[in-house]
């Protein structure tokens, strides 16, 4: 017995130092080979760009998945798009935080199935996370929301959980003093973290999650995918989960939804609804994008479209194609419904950080988009949306 148990350790031992050498060297490689940018920092805007931005009280993005990787985001690294120093660089008032739970090998625009094999299982495993994580997608959700908070103990008053309007009235005052100060939301990318109980819901909103994608890259409980098999629309399960959001009046996110639950939920949601991170077809025609008639109608119902940074939703062009499909935007359903919605992080190559946004100002300026119309794209529609719909 006692031979067993030596053969044992000197076999445990090695494997656990090799996962520990592992887990401490290759999160980081992976993530330098996912989340790129074209143009290096520091970045130069114009004098009259760079005045602009910095005059800015409210700057907003609606979409990040910075929760994914293991890094803190209390340090500033040199990779990556997103962290809390380089938001402050950045003059962001507020940063959504997005949580992804799983995603198929291959992953395209164009048809997954959600049997495939699951890159996030493989990415929880290889990042150390909890064994709790490696095979829970609820849990996934939930280890990332108290990742965010974590964060937001260790910087100390510098950052907060917005969690209500009240959380959201207290950013806003505490920047008036100290625009250092910032604000984190989270949400969640993919209703598969549910599996398929309601009860979960209520686990991910006392987590903090007020905002939810019905569906991600592939079908799931909720109904279809814009990238899945099915087409579908809300399935039973889903109108059950919209219906409880409704009630607790969380934010429904389209983005990645099939055509068809776009339509459910412009049908049967009363609550608050955004396209996160997209682009739109009347400048990019991608299967990503949406078309003039969902436009329209999410306009209609008062919600906010984030122009996504990344090249499958605006195409190759870089920063000038970000405001093209901006002035788009605008130019069809008003520009109080245009917001940003970068993708930061996103296993995706965008033209800067979060430290960039000057640069997206400059380019608005060249293309002819007025002060106040830049101020309301860059972070003051979701402001007002927000004061408007948070409970």
């Amino acid at each position: 017995m006692k031979i067993l148990k030596k053969m044992f350790y000197f076999f445990l031992i090695p494997i656990l130092v090799i996962y520990f050498l592992f887990i401490l060297i290759a999160p980081p490689l992976v993530e330098k080979s996912k989340n790129k940018v074209h143009l290096a920092p520091p970045y130069q805007a114009s004098d009259r760009a760079t005045a602009l931005f910095n005059n800015l009280d409210f700057v907003a993005d609606l979409h990040c998945d910075a929760l994914l990787w293991n890094r803190n985001l209390t340090k500033r690294k040199d990779y990556g798009h997103v962290d809390f120093p380089r938001l402050q660089t950045g003059n962001v008032a507020l940063q959504n935080f997005t949580i992804v739970t799983k995603s198929p090998k291959g992953q395209n625009f164009n048809r997954n199935s959600g049997d495939s094999f699951d890159m996030i299982t493989a990415l929880s495993i290889g990042q150390g996370q909890p064994l709790s994580t490696w095979f829970n997608l609820v849990n996934r959700a939930l280890y990332q929301c108290n990742k965010l908070h974590h964060f937001a103990d260790k910087y100390h008053d510098k950052f907060i959980v917005v969690k209500s309007k009240s959380d959201l009235l207290k950013l806003l005052e505490r920047r008036e003093l100290d625009k250092s100060v910032i604000g984190g939301m989270l949400g969640v990318e993919g209703g598969h973290c549910l599996e398929g109980d309601i009860k979960n819901l209520d686990k991910i909103y006392k987590a903090g999650v007020r905002m939810l994608g019905p569906t991600h890259f592939f079908d799931n409980e909720m109904g279809g995918s814009a990238h899945g098999i099915s087409g579908a629309g809300l399935s039973e399960f889903g109108m059950q989960v919209i219906s409880k959001m409704g009630d607790k009046k969380m934010i429904i996110d389209v983005a990645h939804s099939s055509e068809k639950i776009i339509d459910d939920i412009l049908r049967f949601y009363n609550g608050p609804i955004v396209s996160s991170h997209t682009g739109v077809k009347g400048t990019y025609n991608s299967s990503r994008n949406l078309s003039d008639n969902h436009l329209i109608k999410i306009a209609e119902k008062g919600g906010l479209i984030g122009i996504a940074f990344f090249p499958g939703a605006i195409g190759d062009g870089g920063i000038p194609d970000i405001v093209k499909a901006m002035i788009y935007t605008k130019n069809l359903i008003g520009v109080e419904h245009v917001a940003l919605g970068s993708d930061f992080d996103g296993s995706v190559t965008v033209p800067f950080d979060a430290t960039g946004y000057p640069l997206l100002v400059d380019e608005m300026l060249k293309q002819q988009l007025i002060i106040d119309e830049i101020t309301a794209i860059m972070g003051g529609n979701v402001k007002r949306f927000l004061l408007e719909n948070l409970l």
